[in-house]
């Protein structure tokens, strides 16, 4: 394997939401295995990252987790093994782009991390069984979890699965337009 690293990313902003940023991961493979690099703070050099919080979340296909949002939170999205369908829909009410959506497919096939900005809902739907690590820039705060129907039709995600798996918690989720306006972000 190579000692060089990429000391910078070629970040890709979504041709559908502002704020929503890719990144391409590249891969140093030999006879021995593979090294990447799948996060530098530098990347997102406008983000306060003190309070970073490192995750993961073990899914089995047909899994489906989502749609969450936050008022005070982004989140780094990579996943190291499978591949997910993500689904994401702007919802500051302020944003040049509230209510557009993107879906995109990462994984074994698409080797990209995805950067969700604060106001937007995402969720994800496991096309294999998959392991996500995500990394937040804010330590858990239960009171900024915050969910959305991942069928609602006023946002008519295509998650290409019409009977997923979920949590009670997802499955309660509430529609849009039942949300108090005050949840919702800026």
């Amino acid at each position: 394997m190579s000692n060089t690293v990429p000391l910078t990313a070629d970040i890709t902003p979504s041709p559908s939401i502002a704020g929503v940023y890719t990144v391409p991961i590249r891969v140093f493979a030999d006879e021995r295995g593979r090294f990447m690099e799948t996060f530098r703070r530098e990347w997102f050099p406008w983000i306060d990252w003190s309070n970073m919080q490192s995750n993961r979340s073990d899914s089995q296909a047909g899994v489906l987790r989502g749609l969450h949002f936050h008022r005070r939170q982004i989140d780094y999205w990579y996943v190291a093994r499978g591949s997910i369908r993500v689904g994401m829909v702007d919802l500051r009410r302020s944003s040049s782009t509230y209510m557009q959506k993107h879906v995109l497919e990462i994984g074994d096939s698409n080797n990209i991390g995805v950067f969700i900005p604060v106001g937007v809902a995402h969720g994800f739907c496991a096309l294999t069984d998959a392991t996500l690590t995500y990394l937040v820039n804010q330590y858990y705060d239960g009171g900024d979890e915050l969910g959305v129907a991942w069928d609602d039709p006023d946002i008519a995600l295509d998650w290409g699965t019409q009977s997923p798996v979920m949590s009670p918690r997802d499955q309660r989720n509430p529609r849009l337009r039942d949300l108090p306006l005050e949840r919702l972000p800026e």
